[in-house]
């Protein structure tokens, strides 16, 4: 079990480095000059753009860049913002907070829905609880984030007056955009868990448990769903990238703090080492995420205990 979880841990490495060093040779071949949004090219000599471009380090060669700044993450340090010169690492700290508020919010709306009603999908299939659910879970993974959002937002903020339009300032604030968020995960969670039931159903040993007498509610709660929730489990980490990817867009409609919002803003300023810093930083959680998922499958399914 142990060296199971330092092989992950080992593999979650790989993946980390492997990600950044893509992400930073993505943004190195893309068109255009970060001195660009820091010296007017119409106004700036020749001699201030090559000496800016050599104090940022942007006129060294790709794999010198790339060295560099793998030196300066095993110390700590993401590298100054080039607008403002703000250091990378505690500008995300500082944000991250609204964007796990936000993450986890959104999980808990996208496991309860999800959970709930995949389960009476299955349970009730071909009735009218199991068309609603279907018909939820066909939405929630169709709509586009940003259509639902301004949606809700018409609805419940703008007709109803119920809840604020925009910010971060108390639980209030948390509810549309959560909810926004939370409905693409309980789409794909209720598909997910519906499908495993009617699979799990139809095995050996519920016909066994049947046989022995056991109500059908404890077959399916505590058996047939237990076995179920492996591949569910699997989704949840998956949709840990889904909700911090969905974060930019839920935090430019709803106008909200958090990391998301940081790499929109400098995507469109072309601050190169802010976006490397968040991507870095969210490619870091991701990977934790399902690190501790890939763990818990021991947990759920004593199977997998006795594999590894």
């Amino acid at each position: 079990m142990v060296g199971a979880v330092i092989g992950r841990m080992f593999t979650s490495l790989l993946v980390v480095a492997g990600s950044s060093v893509l992400v930073f040779v993505i943004l190195y071949l893309l068109p255009g000059d970060p001195v660009n949004s820091l010296l007017d090219p119409t106004f700036a000599t020749s001699e201030q753009i090559a000496s800016l471009r050599h104090q940022l380090g942007v006129d060294q060669p790709l794999h010198v860049q790339l060295a560099d700044y793998f030196g300066k993450l095993l110390h700590g340090d993401f590298g100054n913002s080039l607008l403002n010169s703000e250091p990378v690492l505690p500008r995300i700290l500082s944000q991250f907070p609204a964007t796990l508020a936000l993450a986890a919010a959104s999980a808990v709306v996208a496991v309860v829905i999800g959970v709930l009603l995949g389960v009476l999908s299955a349970i009730h299939r071909n009735k009218p609880i199991d068309v609603i659910a279907r018909i939820v879970g066909l939405l929630g993974i169709s709509m586009p984030a940003f259509w639902s959002g301004i949606l809700l937002l018409l609805v419940f903020s703008i007709h109803l007056g119920w809840l604020p339009t925009m910010g971060s300032n108390g639980w209030k604030t948390l509810v549309l955009p959560s909810i926004t968020l939370g409905l693409i995960g309980a789409g794909f969670l209720v598909r997910m868990i519906r499908n495993s039931m009617l699979e799990v159903v139809n095995e050996h040993f519920i016909v066994t448990l049947r046989s022995k007498g056991l109500s059908e509610r404890s077959i399916m709660y505590r058996h047939a769903l237990r076995n179920a929730l492996i591949p569910a489990v699997t989704m949840i980490g998956m949709l840990v990238g889904e909700m911090l990817a969905g974060a930019v867009v839920i935090e430019t409609v709803f106008a909200r703090q958090g990391i998301g919002r940081i790499i929109a803003d400098a995507i469109m300023a072309k601050d190169l080492p802010v976006v490397q810093g968040v991507i870095f930083f969210s490619a870091i959680i991701y990977v934790s995420v399902n690190l501790i998922v890939d763990i818990s499958y021991s947990f759920i399914d004593p199977r997998v205990r006795r594999a590894t």
